[in-house]
């Protein structure tokens, strides 16, 4: 009776930490920074391999006025990406380390940019238009070592729209296309 005890009970550990692996993590927070900026995020595990991240930051903005000065400043922005790893399974499969979501992603990133303040110093009459980028992305996840630190990369091209509708009479020569293109490192924990 004690073997049969012994094995149930080894069985079923062994069980549950099959099913751990090549899953994303139930809940991760993450402080990140870049070149065009510094983020604090969280993911939270939506299935084994689907995460949505919120994300509060900053990015930097680039302006040009009309007689030609160029400059930049840092303004708020608020995102919410749901994530699939798709090859988180095949990641842990193979014994590839898949902890803090180490994996490979396509997600569709909703990032919203208010107008409400600038860290910067910009001319009077240059302002953030009010406007919201839907960006499909594809990018790589991976962790340092057994350290909380990790990096990430990841491409997209999506569509820009302003909220103001003066806005798009402000600013010509647009053609609302959304390009993002990021290189972070960053803490886990």
């Amino acid at each position: 009776m004690k073997q049969i005890k012994i094995a149930l009970i080894t069985l079923l550990l062994s069980a549950a930490t099959a099913t751990a692996q090549g899953t994303v993590e139930k809940s991760l927070f993450n402080f990140q920074t870049g070149t065009v900026g510094f983020w604090g995020s969280h993911e939270a595990r939506l299935g084994s391999a689907f995460a949505l991240r919120s994300e509060i930051g900053f990015d930097l903005w680039l302006y040009e006025t009309y007689n030609d000065k160029t400059g930049s400043a840092l303004v708020p922005s608020i995102s919410l990406e749901p994530r699939w790893y798709y090859n988180i399974a095949n990641r842990s499969g193979k014994g590839k380390n898949t902890a803090k979501n180490s994996a490979n992603f396509f997600s569709i990133n909703v990032e919203y940019y208010p107008d409400a303040f600038v860290i910067g110093d910009i001319p009077d009459n240059i302002f953030v238009p009010n406007q919201i980028d839907i960006i499909p992305k594809w990018g790589i996840r991976r962790h340092i070592g057994n350290s909380n630190f990790n990096y990430e990369a990841g491409i997209g091209i999506g569509y820009k729209m302003y909220l103001d509708k003066d806005d798009e009479k402000v600013i010509r020569n647009t053609d609302n296309l959304a390009l993002d293109i990021h290189l972070r490192i960053g803490d886990t924990f």
